[in-house]
């Protein structure tokens, strides 16, 4: 062979060696990919082992707490009470099993959930939408699972608080995508999509009702669909036959719609005009993208259902996001962009060629801002970045001060405050079950120690109670042996109408033992507990057996 044809035969086997695994991913199918791309995504999330936050510290405690208890043998509903499903504890109770610590627990718990995601997705994705669409849209939901950011934040803002939110969005994605006919219809279609809407459903029914309850009205409104009427029926029949037999297991049903209608009699008011108002203006950029996707759908097939389903999109999403700790990122919409571009796309309009650019383009901003957060994440943790809580169970979450500082110095002072309580309740020979009259309470958790029976993992004033809807005092306090009362509580209007509303009972069952810098110290009167005070601490003793 010449050496000019040798040299471009190498040249050429040395581009082929470069560009092969390329070739090989763009040949692989599009299911084989989301389920790549779920799993890469959980491993980032999930390697360092480590939880890493710089707010909403009080928040991922809610969710550690319920983990904990389920791991002393408690049962969500039943013996704690919660107006979120039992999904919200058993995930990161799934990550505390596995992981082993509090500091793994949400993340892989959350790691698992998006590889479950990706499973359904490699299922309803793959089979009705090209992969020019399919695959953006696909990562841009398992990044929402597994993103630790409250959604519409900034990227110093890491957290793992209010998650049963971006399931419920990417839940309501996946099942917004199976509006679409199948392009490509597999063996078994209609069963593995009835299994894939039923599992999304009961998962947001168990998870968080409000997004389990806009679930099932998609279900009912796929009924009039003479295309796909039967895997929508047939769903519909799986949850209720499913939520049957978690009954039958579970035995909380009773408990956790007694905990939705508190929470509902305190917060639950649907949102009026100025509210809705208010959200429309805060997403408006967004929801103007979204219009351009419907305008082109509607230019390409003018169809009822499809005003009916852009329509619901936005409607629910709005109303979604009006009751969420969220401002901005109305995240349907990039579902129901997704679903347009298809349909637009299936109608060979010659407007719709740019159709996948134009969706890259809407869902780009938010796969970059999430995995610029899902990166510092895991690279923080993997560093061991920060500075870990003080509680011994909690030593895996570490506190990190970013470029701003945010809300750290606040959190610091509330992990000080947390070090100070430690100490005092260390003091105690045997100190029993605590209660905490704040937002949450962080050391039956990070102490180890046994928790209560009947209470809640949190409360929050105006939101989940107030003055007219609480707790009875015997439901309250349950089985409790010390209540701490803070000095410098993480949220002052929960801890001065929880003391208001329990000032009697509290009296009535309960005697001040200890005080200090940051904590007032209650024990039953009739604990025997053995209680010296240090030099290094202000201690108020009085007699444990003294009446009222």
């Amino acid at each position: 062979m010449p050496a000019k044809a040798q040299h471009q035969a190498q040249a050429q086997a040395q581009a082929h060696g470069r560009t092969g695994p390329l070739r090989r991913l763009a040949a692989m199918p599009q299911g084989r990919i989301i389920l790549l791309s779920g799993l890469l995504i959980g491993l980032v999330l999930a390697l360092p082992g480590q939880t890493v936050t710089t707010k909403y510290v009080n928040d991922l405690f809610i969710f550690l707490e319920g983990a904990y208890r389920i791991q002393t043998g408690q049962v969500p509903n039943v013996d704690f009470r919660s107006s979120l499903g039992p999904i919200a504890y058993y995930i990161p109770a799934l990550g505390l099993a596995l992981g082993g610590s509090l500091g793994a627990a949400m993340p892989l718990g959350m790691a698992l959930t998006t590889l479950g995601f990706a499973l359904i997705a490699s299922h309803v994705i793959a089979t009705r939408m090209r992969p020019a669409l399919g695959l953006p849209l696909a990562l841009y939901l398992l990044l929402i699972v597994a993103v630790p950011m409250n959604p519409g934040e900034g990227i110093a803002d890491l957290s793992f608080a209010m998650f049963y939110n971006r399931i419920g969005w990417a839940a309501l994605g996946l099942l917004l995508v199976m509006y679409l006919p199948p392009l490509r219809p597999r063996r078994g279609q209609g069963g593995a999509d009835a299994a894939c809407a039923a599992l999304l459903t009961l998962l947001m029914l168990y998870l968080k009702i409000s997004y389990g309850l806009v679930c099932i009205a998609f279900l009912i409104f796929m009924l009039s669909d003479r295309r796909q009427w039967g895997w929508a029926a047939s769903a519909l029949a799986l949850t209720a036959a499913a939520g049957l037999g978690i009954e039958a297991v579970w035995g909380g049903t009773a408990g956790y719609l007694a905990d939705l209608r508190l929470a509902s009699e305190v917060s639950g008011d649907f949102p009026g005009p100025r509210a809705l108002v208010t959200e429309l203006q805060r997403n408006l950029p967004e929801i103007c993208i979204y219009a351009i996707f419907a305008a082109l759908l509607l230019w390409a097939r003018r169809s009822l259902r499809d005003v009916l389903f852009l329509v619901c999109c936005l409607v629910t999403g709005i109303l979604l996001i009006e009751q969420n700790f969220q401002i901005v990122g109305i995240l349907t919409l990039g579902a129901g962009a997704g679903v347009a571009a298809e349909a637009s796309l299936r109608a060979a309009h010659p407007l719709q060629r740019g159709v996948p650019l134009l969706l890259l383009a809407f869902l780009a901003p938010p796969l970059v801002h999430f995995s610029v957060v899902l990166g510092l994440h895991g690279g923080l943790g993997l560093a061991r970045q920060g500075v870990p809580l003080s509680l011994p169970n909690y030593q895996g979450i570490r506190l990190v001060r970013l470029w701003n500082e945010g809300q750290y110095p606040a959190f610091r002072r509330y992990d000080d405050s947390l070090r100070d309580g430690a100490e005092v309740l260390a003091r105690l020979d045997a100190p029993g079950r605590v209660l905490v009259l704040d937002f949450v309470g962080p050391f039956t958790a990070g102490l180890g120690l046994a928790p209560t029976q009947g209470g809640s993992t949190w409360h929050h004033w105006g939101r989940t109670v107030d003055a007219r809807h609480h707790m009875p005092p015997d439901d309250f306090l349950a089985d409790a042996r010390i209540v701490m009362e803070p000095k410098a509580p993480i949220e002052r209007w929960t801890t001065n109408g929880l003391r208001e509303v329990y000032a009697a009972a509290l009296a009535e069952r309960f005697v001040l033992a200890a005080e200090t810098e940051f904590w007032r110290l209650h024990v039953a009167r009739d604990a025997r507990l053995d209680l010296s005070p240090p030099g290094s601490m202000t201690t108020t003793m009085q007699s444990r057996t003294a009446q009222p």
